[in-house]
């Protein structure tokens, strides 16, 4: 556990690292660390196919939760993308050495582009060394949720400060909190030019019903200066979680070492 403050209050966030050894190579490789999704953990399909594939390679791997996801302490209605990018600086620059690859999952994919001006701006550069996206979802708050809420939501979100919507992965809904809305057009990064400095490869299939591959296809467009390849999966739905897809993960995670 790793305890966390944010805004006066303590958090411990969960993570679990896995390293492997270095291959003769006389050249350290980059780790990998893993970002979920809205409302996912450390312990899925991905995830652990990340840690396996870094381990057959040669390379170290992390993963964690977020505060309020999976095994982290915290309410999930407290979290915020501002939030959550600052608890995973946190953890790279607590628990890691060296460059890292960043794996990012949907929202994940949005923390790791943010991690990454975050770097930058620390003059931390060095510590990234690419960025996986899978069926990113970056300023998913501004451009994907809000303009599909209804009058009816607006002002429940307003006056009770979120509303909740079915979930198709859960039973329980998704609880989305203006807090949430409100943040995340401070954390916007489609709204300009952005640059990374790194290669960045994503993965992204063209049947997701979350986050259309049109929404990826302007991420290429806004890292205009940068190294960037996408996998068009045309069957492929927003988890990109079958056997297929996980075969693609794990080659793409082979390639950018």
């Amino acid at each position: 556990m790793l305890s966390h403050i944010w805004n006066d209050q303590t958090v411990d966030i969960a993570f679990m690292q896995a390293a492997a050894p270095i291959s003769g190579t006389g050249k350290e490789k980059p780790g990998f660390i893993w970002l979920g999704g809205f409302r996912s953990d450390m312990e899925g399909t991905k995830a652990l196919a990340m840690v396996d594939e870094a381990a057959r390679i040669g390379c170290a791997s992390l993963r964690f939760d977020y505060s309020g996801h999976g095994l982290s302490g915290g309410k999930f209605v407290d979290g915020t993308i501002s939030r959550w990018v600052d608890e995973s600086l946190a953890v790279l620059l607590a628990c890691t050495e060296g460059p890292q690859i960043l794996v990012g999952s949907s929202m994940g994919g949005w923390i790791a582009l943010r991690l990454a001006q975050e770097l930058k701006k620390r003059e931390e550069q060095s510590r990234l060394a690419g960025l996986l996206l899978i069926a990113p979802a970056p300023d998913f708050a501004t451009r994907l949720m809000e303009p599909a809420f209804s009058v009816e939501q607006r002002k429940e979100l307003q006056d009770k400060g979120y509303i909740e919507e079915p979930s198709a992965y859960s039973d329980e809904p998704n609880i989305i909190t203006r807090a949430l809305i409100e943040d995340g057009r401070d954390n916007q990064v489609l709204s300009g030019d952005l640059a990374v400095g790194v290669p960045v490869r994503i993965l992204q299939g063209m049947k997701d019903p979350d986050v259309p591959y049109a929404h990826a296809l302007e991420l290429v467009e806004v890292l205009a200066h940068d190294d960037v390849q996408m996998t068009l999966i045309k069957d492929g739905d927003h988890r990109l979680s079958r056997e297929e897809d996980i075969k693609l993960l794990k080659r793409t995670i082979a390639q950018m070492t």
